[in-house]
């Protein structure tokens, strides 16, 4: 199991206009290789009119599949100056898919490379990457009294709440990393009045700074 893992924010869409040609680039997060060829053929069948539906995908922890289709351009213009662009923002198990609808002007070889790359750049940058972190669930236990200190604590140090539970005590499930740092920084901080008890692992994703920007 990996401890970080970089992925795009959600599945969607963006286009661009290059010389009056259209590049819909559609990306959606997939666990398998099966599923990123569905999305292909799905994404075929509904721009059955369009010129060309390009594609790539990596997938595996590793990126030990990797898979790209130039669809009819020419040889090594799209898949796989689209598949580049996928490994240089280092994400994992993302399949893309370049619609063009051909707008009357050739492009040429470098001009097709550009185009492809731009489209899922562009869209990379509207979609937004996330970053993966394996962290432990840790349930806090404490008074209501103490809820209002530790949510300040927990706000200021940017951990995350993954669930509140307010019955006799409130319970805080806290998603941490470093697990006997933190317990000790929260039994200082609440005198000691606190009970905790361990979860299972989890991944927690934030965005970051787009690396295409």
């Amino acid at each position: 199991m990996i401890d970080t893992y970089l992925t795009i924010k959600e599945d969607g869409q963006s286009e661009i206009e290059i010389k009056k040609s259209r590049f819909i680039c559609s990306l959606k997060r997939v666990e398998t290789e099966e599923e990123a060829k569905e999305f292909i053929q799905s994404l075929k069948k509904e721009h059955w009119k369009a010129n060309h539906n390009c594609s790539a995908f990596v997938l595996g922890e590793k990126n030990e599949i990797q898979r790209s289709s130039d669809d009819g351009e020419p040889s090594g213009t799209a898949g796989v100056p689209m598949l580049e662009v996928l490994k240089k923002n280092d994400l994992m198990n993302v399949v893309a898919v370049v619609t063009r609808y051909f707008g009357g002007t050739k492009l040429g070889a470098g001009g097709l490379i550009r185009a492809y790359s731009s489209a899922i750049s562009h869209a990379l940058e509207d979609i937004g990457i996330v970053e993966g972190k394996r962290q432990k669930e840790l349930f806090v236990q404490i008074d209501y009294s103490s809820l209002g200190k530790l949510q300040h604590y927990l706000e200021q140090h940017h951990f995350v709440i993954k669930d509140t539970q307010f019955l006799e005590h409130i319970t805080l499930c806290v998603m941490v990393q470093e697990e006997e740092h933190f317990k000790e920084a929260i039994t200082d901080l609440l005198s000691g009045q606190v009970s905790f008890e361990e979860g299972d692992y989890s991944y927690v994703e934030t965005l970051i700074k787009n690396k295409t920007s």
